[in-house]
């Protein structure tokens, strides 16, 4: 069964390339072994860098069954999920993840994400790209109204 689901995105990750529709990835997400969402990456077509596959295919299950969790869900996709996507699978609370390629064949590929793991490890004030925490006098109001709040949806 999992390497059915798998070899389906695979075949999404092909037709991608072949279409000239974006990169190598494609990913579905099953409820109750029944896909319910199949995508695959469109970073360079929709000109967005959060389009890659597990993200889009986590936003249309999470349209399809009208929620922001994904517990009873099971992601497959073509490639091991990157930093981004990886982020993604445990905010959506996806049960099970399987992976055909992992992050070193797309590295050899030419996808190296392992920058991103490392910049993930540096405290915010020495990661590459520049950060500075500016504290503001209500720099914590919006998580104290959270907080108070007492009808609020947790996630």
């Amino acid at each position: 069964m999992h390497e059915s689901f798998l070899q389906q995105t695979i075949e999404l990750a092909k037709k991608n390339v072949q279409t000239g529709s974006g990169g190598p990835f494609g990913a579905i997400i099953c409820h109750n072994q029944q896909i319910i969402s199949a995508c695959s990456n469109r970073v360079t077509v929709d000109n967005d860098p959060t389009a890659h596959a597990e993200i889009l295919a986590i936003r249309e299950a999470c349209k399809q069954l009208n929620t922001f969790q994904l517990a009873d869900c099971v992601l497959y996709c073509s490639c091991e999920p990157c930093p981004m996507c990886l982020g993604a699978v445990y905010w959506a609370r996806l049960k099970q993840v399987f992976f055909a390629c992992n992050r070193y064949d797309a590295a050899q590929a030419g996808f190296d994400d392992s920058f991103i793991y490392d910049e993930i490890a540096t405290i915010a004030e020495k990661r590459k790209i520049t950060m500075q925490q500016v504290a503001l006098k209500e720099s914590l109001s919006p998580f104290i109204a959270w907080q108070e709040q007492e009808n609020k949806m947790p996630y």
